[in-house]
C-alpha cells in the first residue's frame, strides 16, 4: 500500500462520477506521495456546501476542495456554491477552492481518450461519445458501467488528458471548458507551499475562528 508522507486534502465531490474519478487517479498513484487525498460524496450538488463547511470546520485537513460540474450554463446551482464559499471565508477564495468540468465532469473523462469539446450535461446526448471510446453502449452510470469506464483509465491516458484539456478554455462560463489541470499539477508537486497560500486567504485563517455562528447563518 503507498504511504502519504504529508498533507491531508478533503475533495468534496458532488457525485460518484467525480469521486470515482479522483479515487482512480490516486490509485494509478499520479500524484505525489506527499499528499494524502480524502474523498468525500456529497450524492448531489445541493448538499456541498454543508459538506464543505462541516470538512472544513472539523481542523482534520490542511484543504479541503470542491469537484462539481457547472451543469453548462453555468447554473444557478453552481454560482451559488462559489458565491457562499466567498461568503463564508469572506474573500474572493471560490476559484482557488472549486474543481469543475463545463459542461460536466465526463469532459474531462473523455479527455484521457481523445481531444474532445462536450456541450452538453446529458447522459443521453453524451453516450455516444463514451461508446465510441470506451465501447459502453447507453451509458447512465451505474455501478458496473462506472467500474467499467474508469479501468479504461490509465496513468498512459492520463497524460493524453493533460494535453488535452490544456487547450481547453479555463473559464467556467464558456461551454467545454475546466481548470482541472491548475489542480493537478498542485496535486504532483512535492512542493505543498502552495496550500499554505491558499490558506492564508481565506477568512478563517486570518481570524482564528471568531464569528462562526454568524457564517453558519449566512450559509443556511
Amino acid at each position: 500500500m503507498r504511504k502519504y508522507s504529508g498533507k491531508k486534502i478533503c475533495i468534496i465531490c458532488e457525485g460518484y462520477e467525480e469521486l470515482d474519478y479522483i479515487e482512480t487517479l490516486k490509485n494509478k498513484a499520479v500524484f505525489s506521495d506527499k499528499y494524502d487525498f480524502i474523498t468525500v460524496n456529497a450524492k448531489s450538488i445541493n448538499t456541498i456546501i454543508a459538506r464543505y463547511q462541516e470538512k472544513y470546520q472539523s481542523d482534520s485537513y490542511s484543504l479541503v476542495l470542491i469537484f462539481c460540474d457547472t451543469d453548462k450554463g453555468p447554473s444557478e446551482k453552481y454560482k451559488e456554491i462559489k458565491q457562499k464559499i466567498n461568503e463564508f471565508h469572506e474573500a474572493d477564495v471560490a476559484d482557488d477552492i472549486v474543481i469543475f468540468g463545463n459542461p460536466c465532469t465526463m469532459q474531462i473523462i473523455l479527455s484521457h481518450f481523445a481531444e474532445i469539446k462536450l456541450t452538453s450535461q446529458s447522459k443521453s446526448v453524451n453516450s455516444e461519445f463514451i461508446e465510441k471510446y470506451t465501447g459502453i453502449k447507453n451509458y447512465k452510470a451505474t455501478d458496473e458501467q462506472r467500474k467499467e469506464l474508469f479501468n479504461h483509465i490509465r496513468r498512459s491516458n492520463y497524460e493524453t488528458m493533460k494535453e488535452n484539456v490544456k487547450k481547453l478554455s479555463t473559464n467556467d462560463e464558456d461551454i467545454s471548458s475546466t481548470n482541472i489541470l491548475k489542480f493537478i499539477e498542485k496535486f504532483e508537486s512535492d512542493d505543498y507551499s502552495w496550500i499554505e497560500e491558499i490558506n492564508n486567504r481565506l477568512w478563517r485563517r486570518r481570524t482564528n475562528g471568531r464569528n462562526r455562528k454568524h457564517f453558519i447563518r449566512k450559509i443556511f
